[in-house]
């Protein structure tokens, strides 16, 4: 079993809380930046890149704030990994920015976070912001 390290990354994202809740909890949002394709059966979410599929359980979604999953690989597993996209406000500049929590193996964790800024960096392109 391997050893996958906690990390987590802040993004700003000049958006609408509900739009963006969309975009991380959907189907249809999801596969406009995250995946060429989403398909939904249950609490499962097919993932669809080149032609290759993996497969995540939505461990939890609350309404306009978060979404966590866990790939099925790590499940089956028994690791207690999950990546989760959360939307944050700040208090006083009312700035919208998504939180990225993931695991990552130590030597592979640069290309987790790089992956994540060009996912982040499509879903503003998507937005227009």
């Amino acid at each position: 079993m391997s050893d996958k390290v906690k990390y987590e990354m802040e993004f700003e994202v000049k958006s609408s809380t509900s739009v963006l809740f969309n975009m991380i909890s959907t189907p249809s949002g999801l596969s406009e930046w995250f995946a060429d394709d989403v398909n939904i059966k249950g609490d499962d979410f097919i993932f669809f890149w080149d032609g290759a599929s993996e497969t995540a359980t939505m461990l939890s979604k609350k309404k306009g704030e978060a979404v966590k999953f866990q790939w099925e690989d790590d499940a089956e597993e028994g690791l207690k990994t999950y990546f989760e996209i959360a939307i944050k406000i700040d208090a006083l500049t009312n700035d919208v920015a998504l939180i990225i929590t993931d695991f990552a193996e130590e030597d592979e964790m640069d290309e987790g976070k790089l992956l994540w800024e060009n996912q982040i960096g499509s879903l503003k392109m998507v937005l227009g912001v």
